[in-house]
């Protein structure tokens, strides 16, 4: 069983919102490991510790070891980190369990190679689209691998790649597969630049506008013969 990260954990005795967030003021991490066939357990982490390592993919998708303060160590995955919103802190952290024996369900990141000298971008002159940048997998521990590849060398333009095209290492299998075969990446034609809207000519204003400026129907219109006012007649002579 590969173990690609290896570091402390003290156990948690104390817990709730305000317990946690005591702790986060001394620079500790509220944690909590749990599966393999036993109960739950609160722990305690560093965060300058944690923030060396949740900035590598590696930390995601492998096996981590814990030495825990009361003298055992448990090898684990990372199942969730919670970062704060606006600062670059670690505010809690799920991890699981890991047996021998058991197979573990863990994402694994996509890596794309070979886009560069691929027929659909170098000769046709397309456009890389990655549509998926991890997968679920489930395996064995020892069966583990850090990342799934994807070879793009040989594709053409419109052309896709799913997840079965992925090849997977013995023991690996993919559950999503089992109901659908999503895309994973696909090249494509360049999208034409839309063109800038025309600016309305000066004639165009008048001629919206002479509905606007049109009479009524009905309205007498000037020089009009019917319409306009007949003269006075000049009073009878008596």
């Amino acid at each position: 069983m590969r173990i690609s990260f290896t570091f402390g954990a003290d156990v948690r005795e104390t817990q709730g919102k305000g317990a946690s967030r005591r702790l986060r003021h001394t620079g500790k991490v509220p944690a909590v490991i749990y599966g393999g066939h036993k109960d739950a357990q609160a722990l305690i982490l560093d965060q300058q510790n944690l923030l060396t390592m949740v900035g590598d993919e590696r930390f995601y998708s492998s096996i981590v070891q814990l030495k825990i303060s009361n003298g055992t160590e448990q090898p684990a995955i990372v199942k969730d980190v919670q970062m704060h919103p606006a600062r670059n802190v670690v505010v809690h952290v799920d991890l699981q369990r890991v047996i021998e024996t058991e197979a573990i369900r863990i994402k694994l990141p996509i890596h794309f190679k070979g886009a560069s000298v691929s027929p659909g971008v170098k000769v046709q002159g397309g456009v890389v689209s990655h549509l998926r940048a991890d997968v679920e997998v489930v395996t064995l521990p020892k069966d583990l691998p850090e990342f799934l590849e994807v070879d793009m060398s040989g594709m053409s333009l419109n052309e896709t790649k799913f997840l079965s095209d992925i090849p997977l290492p013995a023991g690996v299998t993919v559950p999503e597969l089992a109901h659908r075969n999503a895309a994973v990446v696909s090249i494509h034609s360049p999208r034409a630049q839309e063109p800038e809207p025309v600016a309305e000519t000066a004639a165009a204003a008048p001629a919206e506008g002479a509905a606007a400026a049109a009479p009524a129907a009905g309205a007498a219109k000037p020089g009009d013969a019917k319409a306009e006012a007949a003269p006075a007649k000049a009073p009878a002579k008596k």
